[in-house]
């Protein structure tokens, strides 16, 4: 039996040493080594041998099956490294071709499709676009817009500060102050533009994006931003939107109000089949931006004598592209649009 454990042992490596292709060495790991296999086959019936025998050969069968596995594992790293090499050269792709099947040019992100739209409407209204830094001060984020000292807002559990003086905007709203001090009446600008705040569930995220809306005139009234908001509305969610006014509070305007749009799901809160609209609740309204009209105080903090609110009065609003691009397509969770989930993105051609 020594013999033919030898024996089995010089073909077994020479027949590994000569193999070519992983695939050959997998044949002869199971001529050799598998469960059929001679060697094993060997190594079960020792207990069958003599009492003298059985030591000397069990011994040598293990080493044999040890030495086989050794050489087949040294192969299989060599042959392994050698088919990659073929396959990296055989495989190798131009990436200056173009796709094949053709790949479908990229489009745009809802969010940025929703920021545009709302630029169009009110650029066709006589607004010009402005932007503003998203690293600002606490004098134009907060106290050039009338926020008193203890005002919630300034909180740092509900605004990011880079330094004591220094925030993530929490609006777009700086950029009051700001374009009245480098432009004079009239004025008509709106701010697109990303926003920080400490929050983050299914409507809140902790960077979102608002575009402020600013017009200071001679004779501006709540009658002018309700007309302005009613375009607005009927460009963006249909022509037979209707807008109103409620009375609210914001530190930067003076009558100031929450404007809501009539439900575009529904008819008077009811959808057809008789149950309550699920989008506003059987209210017939939605909520989409607070405005009002610009308070004197904040003029103050402008220092150019030709915004005295004896001459000049303003209106102001502040609206989330995010919720206006919920709302008006039904996206269910507003973190939908920041998982760049394909199946989502690419609803929205």
């Amino acid at each position: 039996m020594l013999d033919r454990i030898e024996t089995i042992h010089e073909e077994g490596l020479a027949a590994i040493d000569a193999a070519a292709t992983t695939d050959a060495l997998e044949e002869l790991r199971v001529r050799y080594l598998g469960r059929k296999a001679e060697l094993p086959n060997l190594l079960r019936g020792v207990g069958e041998l003599p009492a003298d025998q059985r030591g000397v050969v069990g011994k040598r069968a293990n080493e044999v099956r040890r030495g086989l596995e050794e050489r087949l594992d040294a192969a299989r790293e060599r042959l392994d490294a050698a088919e990659l090499d073929v396959r990296l050269v055989a495989d190798r792709v131009d990436v200056t071709l173009p796709g094949d099947p053709a790949q479908p040019v990229g489009r745009l992100h809802l969010i940025t499709q929703t920021w545009r739209e709302i630029e169009d409407v009110f650029v066709g209204l006589g607004f010009t676009v402005m932007e503003g830094p998203e690293v600002e001060t606490v004098h134009y984020n907060f106290d050039a817009l009338n926020h008193s000292p203890t005002h919630p807002a300034r909180a740092p559990t509900d605004t990011f500060y880079v330094a004591d003086d220094v925030v993530l905007r929490t609006h777009t709203s700086p950029m009051q102050v700001r374009a009245m001090e480098a432009h004079p009446p009239p004025l008509y600008v709106v701010i697109p533009g990303r926003v920080y705040r400490r929050d983050s569930d299914a409507t809140h995220t902790p960077q979102f994006h608002q575009v402020e809306g600013l017009a200071v005139d001679s004779d501006i009234t709540l009658a002018d931003l309700k007309g302005t908001l009613l375009e607005f509305s009927r460009a963006i969610f249909g022509d037979e939107r209707d807008v109103r006014l409620r009375g609210h509070f914001f530190p930067f305007t003076e009558p100031s109000v929450e404007v809501d749009v009539s439900c575009f799901n529904c008819t008077e809160g009811w959808m057809k089949d008789g149950s309550r609209c699920p989008l506003c609740r059987g209210e017939g309204w939605i909520e989409i931006l607070g405005a009002g009209e610009v308070d004197p105080n904040v003029y103050s903090y402008v220092d150019d004598d030709r915004y005295d609110p004896e001459q000049v009065q303003g209106f102001a609003w502040g609206m989330g592209i995010e919720r206006i691009a919920f709302l008006k397509h039904g996206v269910a969770d507003l973190r939908l649009f920041y998982e760049n989930d394909l199946r989502f993105l690419e609803q929205f051609g």
